[in-house]
């Protein structure tokens, strides 16, 4: 035991000692913040569009384009120049497309310049427009120019049916009372306390994503790294493999450990902080139901049985090159369970998932991300004693796999790696 905490020591002080591993702490939440924020900023420090709206239907719908562009956001809201048809300065449709075409086209603020113009002329019992714009990528304009005259065409239509406007506004106004229940919920009604089961067994199947792809990744290197300068030999003359696996594994999570405190304490103080409502229901969900420890016995189970067989890999791998041959389809089997993680959490009785549940590498994904559904206890019971079974065969596998890859000089080859396991069962 004694050997397997100094290996764990050294290794993690072999990070936390660097300057970029503190860099990583700090700048990770702040990258987050930027890439949370990104396209606020964006909006914000951009100026409004400038549209021309031009109507030869008599000004109804360019009326509504102005109370649509009105009622949007400040950083979305354009800049509406409303041009008069009958009686203005374009006596069809056609003119105004042949003059506002190239102002469209023209340099961004330049002036005269437009962003956009809105062409809208009648078309047999309706109307159609036609939008110029500078930026064809951004669909935001063309969807409020859609909605705002398909609301006014509806009105249009109702009022020559019968409906004044008295009516047509009491109509929109209309609105069905919803209230949603679940035997599940505290008192029958649902509200954000029963969802956050769900959205933090989500949350964690991600962290364990996060841990699983940057502390294998310092296993991989650590390997790596002390084969090749054969510090691997020297330490399995005073310590066994699986003292040497189990401090390296240990070592590494302790350094995984350091980061997820620092983020989880900013995380939940910022919560406390903005939301003090929904850190105390998560507070309450997390340790007075139990969950707390549902949730940790699937985070370590799969942190121990991706770590094994990552440590096994890099063994094998004289340098980083190679490792990238294997981490390729590793990657692939790591990144399936994430793309049914969302799934899991509006369908968690669905029978592909539950059947998923039960196949280890997603087994930790699957069922941290079913948390809100409450697995029944020999479903949980069964699906962590296979978890760790699993992780019990990859040590079992590793180790004499771990001793012929760290003794070895050459490439990854199947052979050499079923030759260790033949020599383990002899």
């Amino acid at each position: 035991m004694t050997r397997i905490m100094r290996i764990a020591v050294r290794d993690y002080l072999a990070y936390v000692r660097t300057i970029g591993f503190w860099l990583s702490i700090v700048l990770m939440p702040v990258g987050m913040s930027v890439f949370g924020f990104a396209s606020t900023m964006m909006d914000r420090s951009s100026p409004a569009p400038a549209v021309a709206v031009v109507d030869f239907t008599g000004g109804r719908y360019a009326h509504a384009l102005r109370q649509a562009f009105a009622a949007a956001e400040p950083q979305e809201r354009p800049a509406a120049l409303l041009v008069p048809a009958a009686g203005g300065p374009f006596p069809d449709p056609a003119t105004a497309t042949a003059r506002l075409k190239p102002l469209v086209a023209s340099r961004g603020g330049a002036p005269g310049s437009l962003d956009a113009a809105v062409i809208i002329r009648p078309s047999g019992d309706g109307v159609a427009i036609d939008l110029w714009t500078r930026n064809a990528a951004d669909p935001s304009l063309e969807r409020a120019v859609r909605l705002a005259a398909g609301d006014e065409l509806r009105r249009e239509r109702l009022e020559k049916a019968g409906v004044n406007a008295a009516q047509l506004k009491a109509i929109d106004a209309l609105k069905p009372q919803i209230t949603a229940y679940s035997p599940k919920a505290a008192g029958e009604r649902v509200s954000l306390r029963d969802k956050l089961p769900g959205l933090a067994g989500f949350a964690m199947g991600i962290l364990l994503w996060m841990v699983v792809f940057t502390g294998a990744g310092m296993l991989l290197n650590s390997v790596i790294e002390e084969k090749s300068s054969r510090i691997l030999e020297v330490m399995l003359t005073s310590a066994s493999v699986p003292e040497i696996m189990t401090g390296k594994i240990l070592g590494v999570a302790a350094v995984t450990a350091t980061v997820l405190a620092v983020w989880l304490t900013l995380a939940a103080t910022v919560l406390s902080l903005q939301f003090p409502d929904v850190a105390a229901d998560l507070a309450s969900i997390l340790f007075t139901g139990g969950m707390i420890g549902y949730l940790l016995l699937f985070f370590v189970g799969g942190y121990l049985m991706f770590a094994t067989l990552y440590v096994t890999v890099g063994a094998f791998c004289e340098t980083t090159r190679e490792a990238q041959t294997l981490l390729g389809p590793m990657m692939i089997l790591l990144s399936l369970p994430v793309a049914f993680m969302s799934q899991a959490i509006t369908h968690p009785d669905s029978p592909l998932l539950e059947t998923l549940s039960w196949v280890p590498i997603f087994t930790p994904f699957m069922m941290a991300a079913r948390a809100a559904s409450d697995p029944p206890a020999w479903e949980v019971a069964g699906t962590a004693a296979l978890m760790f079974a699993t992780t019990a065969l990859e040590l079992w596998v590793a180790g004499p796999a771990f001793k012929s890859g760290a003794l070895s000089t050459g490439r990854f080859e199947l052979k050499v790696f079923f030759a260790s396991l033949v020599r383990r069962q002899t």
